[in-house]
């Protein structure tokens, strides 16, 4: 358990975070905080301020836009993440890469596990790495373990993209990006990506660009 000595700067950095209204900055590829491992929660914030967190988490990634914001996004090295997806895509892309709406989860010192040993490659962004996706082989299905922001345990198996953002953003709480699990040649910007592998699926883009996917 961390002493209220180890509580005090983490709860007066948040509480200067917050003294701003609207959406937080969020931190970009290079910052240090991206790269250490996070503090797992135990009360650093009392409840009122960690509700205040939870939500302007949740005005900032609605903002950015995005399905998914890390603690550390926002320079906090805490163990606590949110997700939400309504996934307003069409139907092919939907059954490709089996995106479906998720409604807003709070994330509280998260880990998962992969189901079984079926992975999938799509192009992935972050909002820390802007203007840039590459093509992420991950787990289909994971085992996401976690508490919520009321202290209830999470124990549930996601799969598809929904999958995809659990393991995305717990990867940010150990200092990992998605760059470091990505097909390095498949690396490419926005507008290409709009251009040329707008296709629900990788594939042409691995046969351009001299990438493999998985089996």
């Amino acid at each position: 358990m961390a002493t209220p000595s180890d509580r005090a700067p983490l709860a007066e950095q948040v509480e200067q975070l917050l003294a701003t209204e609207g959406p937080l900055a969020i931190v970009a590829a290079g910052e240090p905080v991206l790269r250490r491992p996070t503090e797992r929660f135990d009360g650093q914030l009392d409840p009122a301020l960690l509700a205040r967190f939870v939500e302007a988490l949740r005005i900032t990634m609605h903002a950015a836009p995005g399905v998914g914001l890390a603690a550390p996004q926002v320079g906090v090295p805490l163990r606590i993440a949110v997700i939400e997806d309504p996934a307003p895509v069409p139907e092919e892309v939907r059954l490709a890469r089996g995106r479906v709406p998720q409604p807003f989860r709070v994330l509280v010192n998260p880990s998962y596990e992969p189901v079984g040993r079926a992975r999938a490659a799509f192009f992935e962004g972050c909002l820390s790495v802007p203007g840039y996706q590459a093509v992420v082989a991950r787990p289909a299905e994971v085992r996401l373990t976690c508490e919520d922001e009321q202290g209830r345990a999470v124990d549930e198996v996601f799969t598809g993209w929904p999958a995809r953002i659990v393991q995305h953003e717990t990867d940010h709480l150990d200092g990992m990006l998605y760059l470091d699990r990505a097909e390095p040649r498949s690396l490419s910007s926005n507008q290409a990506v709009a251009e040329y592998w707008a296709q629900p699926a990788p594939g042409e883009a691995a046969k351009a660009l001299g990438f493999r996917l998985p089996d």
